[in-house]
Formats: C-alpha cells, sequence, structure tokens
C-alpha cells in the first residue's frame, strides 16, 4: 500500500513558476514508477509527466521545455517544477504512483491557479 500526498500548489501569475511535491508512504515507493497528472474541470485527467524507478523521464508534448519531474527517494518525494505557467494550463495535479502508468495509488490532487 502507498499513500501519497501532494503539496505545493497555489496562485501564480501566467509567466510565473510553481513546484509541486508528492510524498509517498510505503518502502517500496522507490520501486514504482510516478507521473504527475492534470484534470480541467469536465475533462479527463492528462499524463504530464512520469518517471521511472530508474530516473527515466517522459513528458506531454503540451509542456515539454516548461516542466520538469524528478525524484528523491532518500525523501519518497516526486517533484514537478513548472515554469512559464499559462492560464489554459488545466488546474488539479494527482500525484500517481504503481508499477505501471496509471498505477493503483492516486494522491487527493492540489490545485494550480493561473492568473492572467
Amino acid at each position: 500500500q502507498v499513500q501519497l500526498v501532494e503539496s505545493g500548489g497555489g496562485l501564480v501569475q501566467a509567466g510565473g513558476s510553481l513546484t509541486l511535491s508528492c510524498a509517498a508512504s510505503g518502502s517500496t515507493f522507490s520501486s514504482r514508477a510516478v507521473g504527475w497528472y492534470r484534470q480541467a474541470p469536465g475533462n479527463q485527467r492528462e499524463l504530464v509527466a512520469r518517471i521511472t524507478s530508474g530516473g527515466s523521464t517522459n513528458y506531454a508534448d503540451s509542456v515539454k521545455g516548461r516542466f520538469t519531474i524528478s525524484r528523491d527517494n532518500a525523501k519518497n518525494t516526486v517533484y514537478l517544477h513548472m515554469n512559464s505557467l499559462k492560464p489554459e494550463d488545466p488546474p488539479i495535479y494527482y500525484c500517481n504512483a504503481g508499477f505501471v502508468t496509471p498505477g493503483p495509488w492516486w494522491g487527493q490532487g492540489t490545485q494550480v491557479t493561473v492568473s492572467s
């Protein structure tokens, strides 16, 4: 069982930066792939970025060059560094973990509001 808690959301101006954190419980977290998803009201969740247990990363085309995913296994935490945020970026961000993507464990979500 893995429990995930996101933090770091908030209000930011367009073009600004924010870093989200996903803190996990469970000793096997380092062996899990972790993905950040985001969702706009009425829309499906979309995968934003993913990092494997070995540190390989993938990004959605919409965030390439703007977002960076990283992990600190000693702290059981995965980060999403977001730059050049846009008002049209979907506002709710979720952390997900598992051996596959998406895995069975989800966080509760954190809101990112980008003002124009």
